[in-house]
C-alpha cells in the first residue's frame, strides 16, 4: 500500500486560502492520489513547526504570511530567490531530509505574463513598479532576471523603496510616490504591487495620460479582476494582464516538487478560481 503524499497551505490565518482548490484540481485533473490541506501555524509555535518540518508528516507546504522569513530562517537550502529575498512560501524536503526552500512569488509573476502577453519582455526596457513590499521584491527580482535595463521603484514611504534599490543594485532607481509623473512617459511596462485598487482599500487614483499606448500594464490585484488601473489602461489601448495568474503559476513549482507532475495552469482552473471568487463577491 503506497504512502498518501501530503502537503498544505501553513500561515496564520490560512482558513480562506484558495490554495487547496487549486492544488486539488490538479490532483484531481492528473488522477493523483495526493492530498493538499490548510494548516493554521500560530505565530508563537512557527519557528519550532518549521523546524521540526520532517515530523509534521507533510511532504512539503506552501507559506503565507507571516511566516515566509521564519519559513526560509528553518531551511538546509534555499533556490536564489528566497536567498536573495530571505523569504520561502514552497517548501519540500529532498529524498535525504534535508528542508529546501523556494519563492516562487517572482515565478508566478512571470508566468502569468508570458502566458497572456506573450513576448511582453521583448524589449525590456524601463519598468516601473508601484510599492516596495514583498510581492514588489519578488517582482523587481523576477524583471531583473528578464534582462530590464532599468526598474523604478516608486513608494509612498520613500526609505522602503530605496531599501529595495540598495538590495538590487545600479539598474534599480528608487522615488517618491509624487515623481511618478514625471517617469510615466518612458515606460515599456507599469506594475501595481500595492493593494490600492483591491476590494475594501482606497482606489489608486492614477493619471495614465502620459504612458505610451505600447506599455503592458499588469496588477498583481486580483480582487476585483479587473481593477481601477486595468480598466483605465485599456480604455485607452494598452495590453493589461490580471493578477489571477500570478497565484496559479506561483503553484506550479510547488505541485511538481511533491507531486512529481509539472502542472498546467489552463482555462479550466482560472474559471473555477474566478467562480469562486465571485461567489465571494
Amino acid at each position: 500500500m503506497s504512502i498518501v503524499r501530503k502537503a498544505a497551505i501553513t500561515g496564520w490565518p490560512v482558513a480562506h486560502s484558495r490554495s487547496p482548490m487549486v492544488h486539488g484540481y490538479w490532483l484531481k485533473k492528473y488522477g493523483l492520489e495526493g492530498e493538499y490541506g490548510r494548516q493554521a501555524v500560530d505565530p508563537d509555535l512557527a519557528e519550532k513547526f518549521y523546524s521540526d518540518f520532517s515530523g509534521s508528516g507533510l511532504v512539503g507546504c506552501n507559506v503565507t504570511v507571516p511566516h515566509k522569513e521564519i519559513a526560509a530562517a528553518a531551511c538546509d537550502e534555499l533556490d536564489d530567490a528566497a536567498a536573495a529575498m530571505g523569504a520561502a512560501n514552497t517548501l519540500w524536503l529532498d529524498g535525504t531530509g534535508k528542508l529546501c526552500g523556494a519563492n516562487t512569488d517572482g515565478i508566478g509573476f512571470l508566468g502569468n505574463l508570458d502566458q497572456l502577453a506573450p513576448g511582453w519582455d521583448s524589449d525590456a526596457g524601463t519598468a516601473i513598479v508601484l510599492g516596495a513590499g514583498g510581492a514588489a521584491r519578488a517582482i523587481v527580482w523576477s524583471l531583473l532576471s528578464r534582462n530590464f535595463k532599468s526598474v523604478h521603484i516608486f513608494n509612498r514611504t520613500v526609505s522602503k523603496a530605496i531599501a529595495l534599490k540598495e538590495e538590487f543594485g545600479t539598474r534599480t532607481i528608487a522615488h517618491p510616490w509624487d515623481k511618478l509623473v514625471d517617469y510615466l512617459g518612458q515606460a515599456d511596462l507599469l506594475v501595481n504591487t500595492t493593494s490600492l485598487g483591491m476590494t475594501g482599500k482606497a482606489a489608486l487614483e492614477l493619471d495614465l495620460s502620459d504612458l505610451p499606448k505600447s506599455a503592458l500594464v499588469t496588477d498583481i490585484v486580483y480582487v476585483p479582476l479587473k481593477t481601477d488601473l486595468l480598466q483605465q489602461a485599456e480604455a485607452r489601448g494598452n495590453r493589461t494582464v490580471d493578477g489571477l495568474g500570478m497565484l496559479l503559476h506561483q503553484a506550479v513549482p510547488g505541485f511538481e516538487r511533491w507531486f512529481g507532475i509539472r502542472p498546467e495552469v489552463d482555462e479550466n482552473l482560472r474559471s473555477l478560481i474566478l467562480s469562486d471568487l465571485e461567489q465571494d463577491g
